[in-house]
């Protein structure tokens, strides 16, 4: 589908559709440092939406997968006034509403070159097997045609704190 084909409240994340994969750092507080594998997807059924699914698993030193780590899956849904509304839900009994917005920074021949997503979650439901999580905030980029993001946790009584953050490239 072309960005031409798309409804007008996807153009803005249109740099996002498609998938990506690339290595991630993780670290926080209360456990070790990690590298992490991951690949996200973005896709559009030609409705107002992107889905979105993201797999990660850890690395080890040489870079070869040792297990899975975080699924989760949702919906990014775009509004006409710029701002973004995302719904996320994890298999660790989580389930986020996400606020922010989307600003276009750079467009060459009619393509996005440089973007950003940001977000804060509004509203997280957890089961109550989940461990404590009470707030988040992410940045997503497209920069050099790369998807760079950044997640920061307040969870398990600790601040928001930087907890991963990596580097996509295009994966198809």
């Amino acid at each position: 589908m072309s960005v031409s084909d798309l409804p007008e409240e996807l153009v803005p994340l249109s740099w996002l559709i498609g998938r990506w994969a690339g290595v991630g750092l993780g670290q926080y507080p209360t456990i070790d440092d990690f590298r992490f594998g991951q690949e996200v997807s973005f896709t559009t059924d030609g409705r107002p939406f992107l889905a979105y699914a993201s797999r990660s698993w850890l690395l080890d030193d040489d870079g070869e997968k040792v297990r899975p780590l975080a699924t989760e899956t949702g919906y990014w849904r775009p509004r006409p006034d710029g701002s973004l509304e995302v719904t996320m839900a994890h298999p660790t009994g989580y389930a986020e509403l996400w606020l922010g917005t989307v600003e276009v920074l750079g467009i060459e021949n009619a393509t996005i070159t440089s973007a950003r997503a940001t977000m804060s979650t509004d509203v997280i439901a957890a089961s109550p097997s989940a461990k404590p999580y009470t707030a988040g905030e992410r940045l997503y980029g497209l920069v050099n045609g790369e998807l760079m993001w950044t997640y920061d946790m307040a969870a398990v009584e600790q601040p928001l704190t930087n907890h991963l953050s990596a580097r996509l490239r295009p994966a198809e």
